[in-house]
């Protein structure tokens, strides 16, 4: 695909660029944090969380379709790449940090070849529950995974939920009561300034007012080697170095699994987050020149230190919500970050780690959405498995295979609900006048016509459950033997499906019924014709929209039985004392003259 220059350029104009430098700004203030405790999280240096939030961030905005994505790191991917890389080498060494920019160059490839084939759409088929399930389940582990950190007590690792807790009470009485101070007040900053000082970034707040904590109580008891505070130390520069990869077959083969897992993650995320605040913006999002995005900035970030990015929703929504109006915010946002950590990176050099393990507390508990999760477990069990399913397999299986496992569910999920076309009862719009159809499943139905809305498609792979539906309808209703199916939401049909609508109206037929086809669309008419179905069904028994369907089918039922009936379905049907009238003319009676 050609790559032009995005569609939000053309909004940029003198009001967009005080809107978006404000934007970045605000933007700016939480992304600092953030990146450094995600880096945390993914093994790696503080450090790098910044050198992902510059080039990866620029690329990603530059290129992609989304006026207000902001991309990055995040915590997901971060716990992934940490998920993946841990067991392989000691987390922050040389060879680490080596293996994760692979990692990151192949998630980069991947995205960029799914753009570049056009399978952007690939993303509808993975529903939004695998990741509210996978994100549940990764904040359940970083705050595990921190709770050493938090507390002062001697380091466990691990990217597995057992692994990470079962050493952890046994150190607790290790604990470290001024780290913990530390830590415990951190969370504290936190939640008071998000209840408090809702315009102000919660985390900023948090960072700053455990770093002064820390910092008076080095100076009231003699210093960090009593207090045996540790800090994350004294920082590389800002700018973000040139890396190089690994470029062995060894080493791309060993994390082959980990990156297809996390670029399909990383562009879920991604495109999901871009099409929600879509819907607000009134933005059209192209899925296609996303993926291309995504990969270009990983692919970016690989040989400039940074580690896999996405979309951070989180960011992208105070973005939104700051007034930013095109691209350009995120690439303020990024410019900012390098001002502020060249100005201040001396400082960091004081930041505690339980400080740090304290705001990734707070990341974990704002990344369980409770009301999502509700929400889902009300509406439909079959997105609260996926949930569920997601969520256990991030808790107690390896990352990679949480996601295989919330992306196959959202796949059988898909196939089963698109194998299993529900016909619906319906009845014709009671107003005398209308020619179309509502579905109606109270009021009774005419014992000699059932009338369903087919809402799927006539394909081969749900031939078996639409020939199963049809056969109890027979059963259920043995008098109906005329069958009127709405067409409307069918929009593809194959052989197998043209075959069983005309074998349908063969059995009918022998009963005495037919078949009636209501607004068929143009290219299941075209599929009928040419396989013959549709001189089996009659073309007379296919009725446009508009036209009057109820009325004709009405016409041919048996007037014997419209004699008899009393369900009164349709607005058409003969009165009661016509078809009297009618059935004693036929035997050769009238009633007396009053």
């Amino acid at each position: 695909m050609a790559l032009t220059l995005p569609g939000w350029m053309s909004y940029v104009d003198r009001r967009s660029l005080r809107a978006d430098a404000l934007a970045g700004l605000v933007g700016a203030a939480i992304l600092l944090p953030q990146a450094m405790a995600y880096a945390v999280i993914a093994g790696l240096p503080p450090i790098y969380g910044i050198y992902c939030a510059l080039v990866p961030t620029i690329v990603a905005a530059a290129l992609g379709s989304s006026r207000h994505l902001v991309s990055g790191p995040t915590a997901a991917i971060s716990i992934v790449v940490f998920a993946a890389v841990a067991p392989l080498e000691a987390p922050g060494t040389d060879r680490y940090v080596m293996l994760v920019l692979t990692l990151t160059l192949m998630v980069g490839v991947i995205q960029l070849g799914f753009g570049l084939m056009r399978l952007g759409a690939l993303v509808n088929f993975v529903s939004d529950s695998v990741i509210v399930g996978f994100t549940t389940g990764a904040a359940v582990l970083i705050a595990a995974s921190q709770l050493n950190n938090l507390l002062g007590t001697p380091a466990a690792t691990g990217g597995n939920l057992a692994t990470v807790l079962s050493t952890f009470p046994a150190r607790v009485l290790e604990m470290n009561p001024f780290a913990a101070a530390v830590g415990v007040a951190t969370l504290l900053f936190g939640i008071a300034a998000k209840k408090w000082l809702p315009k102000v970034p919660y985390i900023l707040v948090a960072m700053i007012g455990g770093t002064l904590l820390s910092v008076l109580i080095n100076l009231i008891f003699g210093g960090s080697g009593r207090t045996a505070i540790k800090t994350i130390g004294t920082v590389d520069s800002a700018l973000p170095p040139l890396s190089f990869p690994a470029m062995d077959i060894a080493s791309w083969s060993t994390l082959a699994s980990s990156a297809f897992a996390i670029a399909v993650l990383g562009l879920t995320e991604a495109v999901s987050i871009a099409r929600s605040i879509a819907l607000r913006s009134g933005q059209v999002i192209d899925g296609d020149r996303e993926f291309v995005a995504q990969g270009l900035s990983n692919i970016a970030g690989a040989f400039t230190s940074g580690y896999a990015s996405s979309g951070s929703f989180t960011r992208s929504g105070l973005n939104y919500e700051s007034g930013a109006r095109t691209g350009l915010a995120s690439i303020f946002s990024s410019v900012c970050v390098l001002l502020i950590s060249l100005l201040i990176s001396p400082v960091f050099a004081y930041l505690p780690i339980a400080c740090i393990a304290g705001i990734l507390m707070l990341v974990a508990w704002g990344l369980i959405d409770l009301k999502q999760i509700r929400a889902r477990a009300q509406a439909s069990r079959d997105e609260a498995w996926i949930v569920g399913a997601t969520l256990a397999a991030t808790l107690i299986a390896n990352l990679e295979f949480a996601i295989y496992v919330g992306v196959m569910l959202s796949l059988a999920l898909y196939l089963n609900r698109t194998v299993k076309p529900p016909l619906v009862r319906a009845m014709p719009a009671p107003l005398p006048g209308t020619y179309h159809f509502i579905r109606d499943v109270q009021h009774s139905e005419c014992p000699q016509l059932a009338i369903r809305y087919l809402d799927g498609s006539l394909f081969f792979a749900a031939i078996a459950h639409i020939r199963r539906e049809f056969g109890r309808i027979r059963r259920e209703r043995p008098g109906a033997n005329h069958l009127l199916v709405l067409c409307s939401g069918v929009n593809h049909c194959d052989v197998a499906g043209a075959e069983l609508i005309s074998d349908e109206a063969r059995q009918r037929r022998a009963a005495g019924g037919d078949v009636y086809l209501h607004y068929v669309k143009a290219p299941v008419l075209r599929m009928l014709a040419s396989t013959g179905s549709l001189d089996a069904i009659g073309k007379s028994n296919v009725f446009d929209i508009g036209a009057a369907t109820i009325e004709s089918v009405v016409e041919r039922l048996d007037p014997r039985v419209c004699a008899q009936c009393t369900v009164r379905s349709f607005h058409c049907c003969p009165p009661l004392e016509d078809a009297d009238d009618d059935e004693q003319a036929a035997s050769g009676t009238t009633q007396p003259e009053p």
